[in-house]
């Protein structure tokens, strides 16, 4: 048996959705435990291309039963469309389970998420606009509506009562909009308790019993380290946990059962939304590598920011969760650079420094510390061995091995499945 975590390492968007479809051809279940559809990830194999927002990247093999966890936030429209595209190019869904204590994203959520980010103006934090954080924040208040709660009809009933009255006071006072109808929520949300009736499970036992028999599972995380709420560049953030930590309570797995923490790191670094990111390029280079990765948002669309690899975000995101290997993504994307860039630190101050600060402000006046490296101008994407790569490529990973403490243990040289180095098997 073998339990593996499967995590952002740096800002999102690494390129998780491949290698958890990598890794679950051997995994009995995939765990999604974290974020709702504000992530985004593209899987490529034989069936085509598909974006997924909240099915586990695992759904395309059968027998993987693929779990939405409780820590997951889900908006029921998002996930029913999800399912129907899926089944139109003739994937099978009947391994899809939800978590019953899964909480759901009610339509106030989205109104909040966006008119608050419209009242920040200029310190709007970039949120995807989809009423994540706001579904997250009535979780904590203890005032959100779960799975388990839309099947049984007079149970809804009195929670939507309960809550809608206490929203559309906000919505109306606060911010001057319009008002929600009870009847109208009630009967869009009794629709989808319908629908999604058959796949809500008591996930936790489902778990447990795969656990006990000894079963392989991944668990899939959302975004990155460096979005977490409490380590990451606060406020900058997203509203639930990508460490590895945050696998335990996504999905009812004790932390004494995960064996192997996987951290999924790109060959550069790129960022969505808002906040200090030290090793941005805002030059030829950096819409360069935008343009040849093609780097715009799977959720938004939206144009990432592109910059060098950081090692201190890299060696910072390896302590927090206890890498046991990494994956090193889109090391392809690099082939053509004449020299390539790493930072080791950051000066701030006059003051050369190499640990990540936690205050937001002292982190936009970081100005990167650079180590160059030559390039080696040869095409990757075909190597399925190391011993293939190039020299000057091989030189690059073993510096970045070193700098951020964790072995790479698979380098992925494209986008599709058989585009993968494998150097050792991490499940």
């Amino acid at each position: 048996m073998s339990v593996v975590a499967v995590i952002g390492a740096q800002w999102g968007d690494e390129g998780k959705g491949k290698i958890v479809d990598l890794l679950a051809e051997k995994a009995d279940a995939v765990i999604r435990f974290s974020g709702g559809d504000n992530a985004g990830h593209t899987v490529i194999n034989p069936g085509g291309e598909f974006k997924l927002h909240i099915v586990p990247s695992g759904i395309f093999y059968p027998r993987t039963a693929c779990i939405i966890g409780n820590g997951v936030v889900i908006n029921p429209r998002v996930l029913l469309e999800e399912i129907d595209n899926l089944k139109a190019k003739g994937v099978h869904t009947e391994n899809l389970h939800i978590s019953d204590r899964a909480h759901l994203i009610m339509p106030w959520h989205i109104l909040l998420d966006r008119l608050d980010e419209e009242k920040r103006g200029p310190a709007a934090i970039g949120t995807t606009g989809k009423g994540i954080g706001p579904a997250f924040a009535d979780k904590t208040a203890r005032k959100g509506i779960r799975a388990c709660d839309i099947i049984d009809t007079d149970t809804f009933r009195l929670r939507l009562s309960s809550l809608i009255e206490n929203r559309n006071e906000i919505l109306t006072r606060l911010y001057n909009a319009a008002a929600l109808d009870f009847n109208t929520v009630f009967q869009e949300y009794s629709a989808y308790a319908v629908r999604l009736a058959p796949y809500i499970k008591d996930t936790t036992s489902m778990i447990n019993d795969l656990l006990e028999s000894g079963r392989n599972i991944v668990l899939e995380g959302a975004q990155g380290t460096m979005l977490d709420t409490d380590f990451g560049s606060y406020p900058f953030v997203t509203s639930s946990s990508p460490l590895a930590a945050g696998a335990c309570m996504g999905s009812g797995i004790n932390p004494r059962r995960i064996d192997r923490v996987v951290g999924i790191f790109k060959a550069y670094t790129t960022r969505v939304g808002g906040g200090p990111m030290p090793t941005e390029l805002k030059d030829e280079v950096g819409e360069y590598i935008r343009q040849r990765a093609h780097e715009y948002g799977t959720t938004t669309g939206r144009a990432r920011r592109c910059g060098w690899f950081d090692a201190v975000v890299g060696r910072y995101s390896t302590n927090l969760n206890g890498f046991t290997s990494g994956i090193l993504t889109r090391l392809d994307v690099l082939d053509e650079m004449d020299t390539v860039k790493i930072c080791i630190g950051y000066k701030i101050g006059g003051k050369t420094v190499d640990r990540f600060p936690a205050d937001a402000t002292a982190l936009e006046r970081c100005v990167p510390v650079y180590e160059e490296l030559p390039g080696w101008k040869v095409n990757t994407s075909n190597a399925r061995k190391a011993g293939e790569l190039p020299r000057n490529a091989r030189r690059y990973i073993r510096r970045l091995e070193e700098l951020i403490g964790c072995h790479f243990h698979i380098i992925s040289i494209g986008p599709r499945r058989d585009q993968s180095i494998v150097i050792k098997n991490v499940i």
